[in-house]
């Protein structure tokens, strides 16, 4: 695992409360993870949701996830845990637009210390979104705590691929994306056997690459007014961000960085 000093666990949540975050949204969609929809369902597929189950999202954001389940997958209920009040607030209004609210909830809290019962969903779930999260092995520990005995662990996350960051790198990477820390395919492995579950997948989806570049090409391509709109209309800063992320597409592409999908089950 690598780790930075410079970032305080604030941070992330400071993101996505600010401009940042809506930025993300714009060349992400709501959806904010790679591979959107296709992501979602790869996931869901692999990790067996169905019908009549009722699911626990750790660090849901805006709740697109929520409701692709609920929608796509015809999940019974859903329950949010996200530490952004502005993420939280735009979740609640897109669920009410989409008729879902019945079958959504959210609430404000820290994914590790989550409030919500023991054994009392079917799965957990996430999609890039951890990373943001300093203390993973409790975050984990609070997952399998959650998820019922037999149920599921589901989530995808950015991580240290296989071609190790080297200081530089890594700060430069985790400075810019605010992560505490970044951790690779072993590390969420030995985290999960620690916590009583059975790793079904834990792999790289190979998507990183090809979404980083569509990701800085719809910026300056196609998205150029809109993103300086949520800048306020300052060229140096989304220069700034578009150089960021043409480091994150190097990255990725020497494997440095990836998307990984992980699947356990609690034993």
């Amino acid at each position: 695992m690598k780790t930075t000093k410079t970032v305080d666990p604030t941070d992330a949540k400071a993101l996505y409360d600010g401009r940042e975050g809506d930025l993300f949204e714009l060349f992400m969609g709501q959806q904010i993870h790679i591979g959107g929809f296709r992501s979602s369902m790869d996931l869901a597929d692999r990790a067996m949701l169905a019908a009549g189950q009722h699911g626990v999202d750790l660090c849901c954001g805006n709740g697109a996830g929520m409701r692709f389940l609920v929608r796509f997958r015809e999940v019974t209920s859903m329950l949010g845990v996200d530490a952004s009040r502005k993420m939280v607030e735009r979740g609640r209004r897109s669920s009410e637009e989409e008729g879902l609210a019945e079958r959504i909830r959210f609430v404000i809290a820290d994914a590790c210390e989550s409030g919500l019962p023991d054994a009392s969903s079917d799965f957990v779930w996430s999609e890039d979104a951890w990373c943001y999260v300093a203390d993973k092995r409790k975050l984990i520990a609070e997952a399998a705590r959650i998820v019922k005995p037999g149920g599921v662990i589901a989530f995808t996350d950015w991580i240290e691929g296989p071609s190790a960051l080297d200081h530089e790198e890594a700060e430069r990477f985790l400075g810019f994306m605010r992560f505490d820390n970044v951790e690779d395919v072993e590390g969420y492995c030995r985290l999960l056997g620690e916590n009583g579950c059975q790793v079904l997948e834990a792999e790289d989806t190979g998507r990183f690459p090809g979404h980083m570049d569509l990701f800085i090409n719809m910026l300056e391509m196609q998205l150029t007014y809109d993103a300086l709109r949520i800048l306020d209309f300052h060229p140096e800063l989304l220069g700034a961000v578009t150089d960021q992320l043409k480091f994150l597409l190097q990255l990725s592409r020497a494997g440095k960085i990836a998307q990984g999908r992980f699947i356990a089950r609690r034993t």
